[in-house]
Order: structure tokens, then sequence, then C-alpha cells
């Protein structure tokens, strides 16, 4: 199969074209895709590449782009979900947040559609894996939420349906482009991917030295809770996983992200706090907490301010910084995995 112009490096575009006979100056490649990424209502600039070069170059290349189906605006917080379909018909997220600078934003990205990592306080981990998104897909969704966005779009980070390491060569491709001068101009420390703790995929990305951040997923230091709410990742050891963390943050240096989605009497007692101490004691981490958004009867609940604040207090006098981050779209049914649910819902 021919390969998407979104996913082409300038470098890979030119080797392509010359495999099949096609001669292209780098120079030219650069602007072929600085084309394939500017928004349709920009102003052509004045044209570099000859025609009959340029319709060589096409018929080498796919060109297709995914499909806004359905958005969903949250008035109270300015969040927007998408709902985008391929064209094969597969369905699935991406959110347009709103930074604390105005007219700034950052896209929340799809890596699979559906997910087989089966969290049971996810809604997407619910929906089971379909397949992986490839990358020019997950750049096209990228595409369709800049070029309506009103403002500009800065940074991007893979956390929304699927796990980004699960469909690891993809996503990295895909975060190469973002970064790419040619394609999405994103600073590398912009794109930010996520993972609930994927340990070989851990030490891989950090072999790598990629020039992204990661935040890892971790939720509880409780290895029966672990096997209850993260069924799939629970086989790694934690050890293991605080291991391949070291490596990825003497490799990286900084603060690594610890996320840890804050659910009633589940993961706020002392002792999980002190083991996530002891786990990483020499670690430079910061504790990323958010409020579960479970909307199915007799659900995950939300810790009341007291029991959040319980919690607050064991982290601080562990000498682990934190901050709160904030679920967006959750008044609308749209936080992570929703729309496609309820889409999957009603076609049963």
């Amino acid at each position: 199969m021919q390969p998407h112009e979104l996913s082409l490096s300038p470098t890979e575009l030119v080797d392509h074209a010359m495999a099949h006979g096609v001669t292209l100056r780098i120079e030219h490649a650069r602007r072929i895709l600085v084309d394939a990424w500017a928004p349709a209502s920009r102003t052509p600039l004045r044209e570099t590449v000859a025609a009959r070069t340029r319709a060589s170059v096409a018929a080498l290349l796919r060109s297709e782009r995914v499909a806004i189906v359905e958005r969903a605006v949250d008035p109270g917080d300015g969040f927007v979900k998408y709902l985008l379909q391929a064209p094969d018909g597969a369905e699935f997220e991406a959110v347009r947040i709103p930074l604390h600078r105005p007219g700034r934003f950052t896209v929340c990205l799809s890596s699979q559609v559906g997910c087989a990592m089966r969290c049971d306080f996810c809604a997407t981990g619910r929906l089971g894996l379909t397949r992986n998104l490839e990358a020019w897909e997950i750049l096209s969704s990228f595409l369709a939420i800049r070029d309506e966005a009103p403002g500009r779009v800065t940074g991007a980070v893979f956390q929304g349906q699927g796990e980004p390491l699960h469909n690891y060569d993809e996503v990295i491709r895909a975060a190469q482009r973002l970064r790419d001068p040619c394609g999405g101009a994103i600073s590398g420390d912009a794109i930010t991917i996520s993972t609930v703790g994927l340990v070989p995929q851990i030490r891989r990305f950090s072999a790598e030295r990629l020039p992204f951040r990661l935040i890892v997923s971790l939720t509880t230091t409780d290895l029966e809770v672990r096997r209850r709410l993260l069924p799939v990742v629970s086989r790694f050891d934690l050890t293991d996983l605080a291991d391949a963390i070291r490596c990825y943050q003497a490799n990286k240096g900084g603060r690594v992200t610890i996320a840890w989605v804050l659910i009633s009497g589940i993961n706020t007692a002392a002792a999980q706090v002190d083991r996530l101490a002891e786990l990483f004691a020499g670690v430079p981490i910061i504790v990323n907490l958010i409020d579960v958004n479970d909307a199915r009867d007799g659900g995950y609940a939300r810790a009341d301010d007291t029991e959040r604040g319980q919690l607050l207090d064991r982290l601080a006098a562990a000498g682990i910084p934190f901050v709160r981050r904030y679920s967006g779209g959750a008044a609308r049914h749209a936080a992570c995995g929703m729309l496609a649910a309820r889409r999957m819902a009603t076609r049963a």
C-alpha cells in the first residue's frame, strides 16, 4: 500500500519518490509536505514545485483524511470533544483543550480504536480493542481539530482512546511528524505520550532517547487493587515498572509525571502513598491527580473533599509534589471514551 502524505518526513518522501523513478529535491519535498499540512484557508504561496513533479509525487501517495462526525462542547470549561471517523468507518475520539494562555490549545489524541488494557474504571477500556490507528489517522485528527481552533494549537498529548505504547511504532511516527518543522512544528517537550505501564515499551522509549514527555498512569500501588483496576498491566511487577521509569528519568532528566486516577475508597489510603514513596525513592516525580469519570450506575465514585484532602496531606508529608488535573467534558458525558461508548450503545 502507498504511504500517506502526512506520515512521511521530507527525507522519506525523497527516498520514496526516487525508488519509484521520480526525481525529487529535498527542498521540493519540504514544500510538498508543508502544503499537505497547511490549512485549506491558508493563502497560497508562490509555487516553487513544478506541476508535473507535484502530480508525479501525488500519484505515489495517499491523501485521504478522517472526518468529524460529532462535536460535544462543554459550555463550562471550553473543552471540545470530537468523534472522528476513518474511511473504513472506524470511530475514535480527540479533544481540543484550552490552555491557561488565551488563544492557545493542546489536542488530546487517540492511538487506537478502543483499547485492550481493560482498565476497570475507563469507558474506553470497556469498549475492547478494534484496531490500532495508523500514524496518518492520528495526524489527520490533529489537523481536523487544529484547523477549526479559534487560536493556535501548541501541544499534543497521546492520552485519548487506546494505550499509546501498545501501538508504539505508529504513535512514535505520528509524534515525530508533529515535531517536524514541515509537519506540526510542535516542540518535542510539548508532545506527551501516556502509558498505563507497559514495561518493555517504556524501556524501548528510554533507550531510543526520544524527545517527548512520558506520563505513567500508575493509579495504585496496592497489588490486589492493581489486579482489579488494571488487569492487563498488573502482570508487570511494580518494582520492574519503577526501574523502567528510573531509566527513563536518567536519560530524559527532570521530573517524571505519575498519573493517579483518584477513586473514593480505592486508592487514597496512607499505605498506598508510603509504597509510592518507597518505589520512587531518589527519583524526582510529580503526581498528577485526576478525579475518576465513571457514568455507570454503581460505578466508581469520586473522592469527596475530605478524602481528597487527606490524600493530598499524605503526599505532602511524604515530600511528593502533586497537581490536580481537570478532566473536561464530563458535563456533556464527553469525558474519555463516553462519546464512542454512547454511539456503540445506541447501535446495540
